[in-house]
């Protein structure tokens, strides 16, 4: 979605452009892109001349709707462990951190925006130049 969100709106990115970008495996970018499209996060357009833009507006789309949109599950009681029952009552010897860790990410993923990453450059310069990773 980063990726998209750098791209002038106008502009379709196609779904191999986009896995080869960022290093995702190409079948697998597909499954992501369309769940995004479901979302209503992304529009697409079939075709030799198609591909994929956002639907919003980059201050829109927080990476919670993201993180939703492609099966994640903001579960409280998911133990770091794997234990099938972990919570303040039985914790894990990482629950208090990992319950934290978790509170703080929810917190950044419903409050930040694809538009507040794109604020910092020095990221995105990062990320641009990064290289594909070798087969």
């Amino acid at each position: 979605m980063t990726y998209i969100a750098m791209k002038p709106q106008v502009e379709l990115i196609s779904g191999g452009e986009i896995a080869e970008a960022t290093g995702i495996p190409p079948h697998y970018s597909s499954k992501v892109l369309r769940r995004l499209v479901v979302a209503g996060l992304l529009v697409s357009s079939r075709g030799r001349t198609g591909g994929f833009r956002l639907a919003l507006p980059a201050d829109c789309i927080r990476f919670l709707d993201i993180l939703l949109a492609t099966d994640f599950k903001p579960d409280s009681n998911h133990c770091a462990f794997g234990w099938p029952r972990c919570d303040r009552d039985h914790p894990c010897p990482l629950h208090p951190a990992y319950s934290e860790l978790k509170r703080l990410f929810l917190k950044w993923s419903a409050t930040v925006t694809l538009a507040d990453v794109l604020e910092d450059k020095s990221a995105l310069e990062r990320f641009i130049g990064r290289a594909p990773e070798s087969p």
